[in-house]
């Protein structure tokens, strides 16, 4: 966002000072002790809501109390509940909305979109194999929310986009749980409105990332896509033009500033996938299938 031409930013907010400070200095920017100070400082056409899983809420609902659009990076919330009180205030004001699900903005989900034309996907299989973030909350599941929520969520939101809405799951945790932390592997089938089945895998027991992605075939062609490239029945690779976090700031801003926009991912969209990331979420600390019903 701060290298786009029209954009400046009036201001950084965070809980820890020396933070704000620094990252405010950078964009020659006042910084604030909390979003509150930011607020009442005034001037701000949008807001952008950047905090870990456990902090969304308030945040979200004292930008939107001041009539101010607002991009909110996932997940969403911790829970359900939160979410949907912050996409009902959204829709009661009627404000431009956007959430960081920059994958649905690669170049290359455009040419997978094109290749599958006329081919109903009929499997699909996800994969977050990983290592464990380096920030302090990441494995206190009343902080995270776990794995699938915080990270695999961008896994969900791409099989959504390319294979449509997931009507039940069942995952099953991997291994013993350390004690008050998230599971550290976790499997998962999926069966999609359509007929399609599907699968997701995600580990953070790795010391490096290993494989994050959607595999999905369809009737004579496989597609594997990650961030950052393409591969067509496993020989041919298109490599994205790397793009895709530059559009998702863009378009949000041009819906700002009343232009026409492409909001690929608006609050409401995210919050359908964050529903089927809880409903994964549960179904594994549950051990039984959940329908999305049920959420």
């Amino acid at each position: 966002m701060s290298g786009l031409p029209d954009v400046t930013i009036a201001g950084i907010a965070d809980t820890d000072s020396r933070r704000a400070g620094a990252l405010a200095a950078k964009h020659g920017s006042p910084a604030y002790g909390g979003h509150a100070d930011l607020l009442d400082a005034g001037g701000l056409d949008a807001v952008y809501v950047c905090v870990p899983p456990f902090a969304h809420g308030d945040p979200e609902l004292d930008v939107l109390s001041c009539n101010i659009p607002v991009f909110v990076e996932k997940p969403l919330s911790l829970d359900l509940r939160t979410a949907e009180n912050i996409a009902a205030e959204i829709q009661r004001r009627s404000l431009p909305s956007a959430v960081g699900h920059h994958w649905r903005y690669l170049d290359i989900v455009g040419q997978a979109h094109d290749l599958l034309a006329g081919r109903p996907v009929h499997l699909a299989l996800g994969h977050w194999l990983d290592k464990v973030p380096p920030v302090s909350w990441w494995l206190d599941p009343v902080r995270s929310g776990g794995q699938i929520i915080e990270q695999a969520v961008h896994v969900l939101d791409l099989a959504r986009a390319l294979v449509g809405e997931v009507s039940m799951v069942h995952a099953v945790p991997g291994g013993a749980r350390e004690d008050g932390e998230i599971d550290r592997a976790t499997s998962a089938v999926m069966r999609f409105a359509g007929g399609a089945a599907g699968l997701l895998a995600t580990s953070c027991l790795l010391t490096r990332k290993h494989r994050v992605g959607l595999e999905v075939c369809a009737d004579g062609i496989a597609l594997e896509l990650s961030e950052t490239r393409l591969l067509v029945d496993g020989h041919r690779a298109i490599e994205d033009d790397g793009r895709a976090k530059v559009r998702v700031d863009r378009e949000f801003i041009n819906a700002v500033q009343g232009k026409a926009a492409d909001v690929r991912v608006p609050y409401e969209e995210a919050l359908r996938t964050h529903r089927l990331a809880l409903a994964l979420a549960r179904s594994a600390a549950e051990q039984r299938p959940v329908t999305l019903d049920d959420q």
